[in-house]
């Protein structure tokens, strides 16, 4: 079955999307600029402990993130080429960085200097946590910024060892490769990033959503999702994971829009998707429940314990806000 992806009119852009700086590619070879950024008092670093984010609360305000100018270490060449630094990009003629602080026990104490001294912030009202629980609520380059940070170091953390001979691997290229270190190997692995599928399936006025015991919060139903295998079109995924998680076939898939997830390391890529059969069959292997939902419904419901729609940063809480609202094209 051939399916031709159509993308809908998207009314603003996703949660953890659009850091609004220049990547600087051209920039990451270029070690006299890269120590000179690392050294600039004006650089600002983004902290990162054990993929938890750095924010700051006070008096019950929103959370913000803290992101911080002056940290590199005294060493930032050898943090740098083990991966605990990296250069995510410039905005404003400022280089931001990624510091991995993972190794710390105590990390707020590691932040420890003189320009954390200077921001006038408050050493109380700081904390790591982890970015899930707060992005929905932080302005949204910030939001970016910080996914853009866990992401990158998340990946450093799991590939120190080489893929194909098991060796060491160092950092290069400001953190966006790592080469094994084994004479006669010298592989270069470049950060990766798993791509899902993620889809509403729509029947006319009602929408196909589905109950994950792995879900953090009772009663929350959500869109399907699912891996792309290899040699599978992001068409034929959609198709197949509808199929096998609730047995419903599905006809026109229209793309929505993508959104980075790096929980761990994952883009989601969103579709609407027309259903062709109604009969649910429920694979209680991947899901607990599986249910179509009315538009008046799900529009006059209140979410409680008993029913919730996903978070509101999720790509899944877009298309199923977008499909209420009539913005979508089927």
């Amino acid at each position: 079955m051939a399916f031709v992806p159509v993308s809908s009119p998207m009314r603003a852009p996703n949660f953890y999307t659009a850091p609004g700086f220049e990547r600087a590619g051209l920039r990451r070879r270029d070690g006299e600029w890269l120590g000179a950024r690392l050294a600039d008092p004006q650089s600002l670093f983004i902290p990162v402990w054990r993929n938890q984010s750095l924010v700051i609360e006070i008096d019950g305000a929103a959370p913000r993130a803290v992101i911080l100018p002056g940290l590199a270490p005294v060493r930032g060449e050898e943090h740098l080429a083990r991966g605990e630094i990296v250069l995510l990009g410039v905005i404003e003629e400022r280089a931001h960085f990624a510091l991995d602080l993972s190794a710390a026990e105590a990390p707020l104490e590691a932040l420890a200097s003189p320009a954390l001294a200077a921001s006038g912030l408050d050493p109380a009202a700081l904390r790591f946590t982890d970015l899930r629980r707060v992005g929905a609520v932080l302005e949204r380059h910030e939001g970016a910024l910080l996914a853009f940070a866990r992401a990158i170091l998340f990946w450093h953390a799991r590939h120190r060892f080489c893929g194909l001979c098991g060796s060491p691997t160092r950092s290069e290229e400001a953190g966006h490769m790592r080469r094994c270190t084994a004479e006669g190997c010298n592989t270069m692995h470049f950060p990766r990033t798993d791509p899902a599928v993620i889809m509403l399936v729509v029947d006319g006025d009602r929408v196909l959503l589905g109950q994950n015991k792995n879900f953090p919060a009772p009663g929350m139903y959500s869109t399907l999702a699912g891996f792309v295998e290899p040699g599978e079109c992001l068409e034929d995924a959609v198709a197949r994971e509808v199929r096998e998680e609730t047995g419903i076939e599905v006809g026109a898939v229209n793309y929505h829009s993508s959104q980075p997830w790096p929980f761990p390391a994952n883009i989601m890529l969103g579709f609407h998707a027309e259903a062709r059969s109604r009969d649910i069959t429920v694979d209680y292997g991947e899901l607990q429940d599986a249910r179509w939902f009315a538009r008046d419904w799900l529009l006059t419901h209140p979410e409680g314990d008993d029913f919730r729609l996903p978070r509101q940063d999720s790509i899944a809480r877009r298309l199923i806000e977008d499909w209420l609202h009539g913005h979508i094209a089927l």
